[in-house]
This record gives structure tokens, sequence and C-alpha cells, in this order.
């Protein structure tokens, strides 16, 4: 099945098959069978047109998806219940949202061009960084005497054209 143009294997689990998209890992694909109401034991050939629609809709751009619906908790116990709290801090619980992850989500070539835009930016502003990038050396503190031959093979701006 060819989702945004990536191929996903008809036999494999949605929440394996979705890591074959750039940019979304195990948490994030778990995210989103859940966000687009998939059982993580569902299987990529037994996904209906809906929710193949839903998952495509959704990645194809979740910013403007529809928010998730909040369910509202169970009341707790009378007995059970904790000890009443101040109007300030009843007020700031009430209004903290929680935060949904899955709204930021960049993939494939999006999130391709915000890293090779980041990487051109450290560049510009020399930073160290900036630096080691532009010199094709390891960023992030790695030895360069024995095994700088792969960054040097892969600190290139040009590797996500």
């Amino acid at each position: 099945m060819h989702i945004l143009g990536v191929t996903l294997p008809e036999n494999q689990l949605v929440k394996h098959a979705l890591t074959h998209f750039y940019g979304i890992g195990a948490k994030t694909s778990l995210r989103l069978c859940a966000r687009v109401q998939i059982h993580d034991r569902c299987r990529i050939r037994h996904l209906n047109q809906t929710q193949v629609t839903a998952l495509t809709a959704f990645l194809s751009s979740p910013t403007n998806s529809p928010p998730v619906a909040v369910q509202p908790l169970a009341a707790p116990h009378p007995a059970l219940a904790p000890p009443a709290q101040s109007a300030p801090a009843q007020a700031a619980a009430a209004q903290a949202a929680p935060v949904d992850r899955l709204r930021e989500l960049r993939i494939e070539s999006e999130l391709r061009r915000q890293m090779r835009e980041n990487i051109a930016h450290q560049r510009m502003i020399g930073s160290y960084v900036g630096r080691r990038h532009a010199m094709h050396l390891p960023v992030r503190g790695q030895n360069t005497q024995s095994n700088a031959r792969t960054a040097r093979k892969l600190n290139r701006v040009e590797r996500y054209n």
C-alpha cells in the first residue's frame, strides 16, 4: 500500500509500518495509531478505507487536523478524594491543556528541508557546529583520529537533496 509516496508492507503491523516514514519512530507511530483509532495489533492489509483516509489526511497536514476530543475522567470516590486546592491552583490546573505533540509532526521532505536549513544556519552564523559541518568532520565530539571517515562521508549539507 502506498501512502504519501511511501510503500508500506501489507503484512506488517501498522505501528511498525509507519516507521518507514522519515521522521516517525516507534513512539510516534503508536501515538498516530491511537489518534486515528487503529488497533496496535492491526496489519496494513486489514485497514479499511476510512482508516487509510484518516491516516493520510493527518500525515499530509497535522496542523490542520481537528483537535483530539478530551474524554472526561471518572469522578473519584469521595472517600479517596485529595484535599481541596486553593482557587488559583484549581484555575491553573483547569487552564493547562495537554500538549498535542503530533500537531508539530514533520515528516519526509519537510523534515529534511528543516534539517538542511538548520545546518545552513549554523554554517552562516559561524558556530562551532557549523564549522565542523563545513569541514565534514564529526559534530558531536567524536574521536577524529581513527573514526572520522564516516563523518567525512555523511556531514555534508548536500546529502538531503
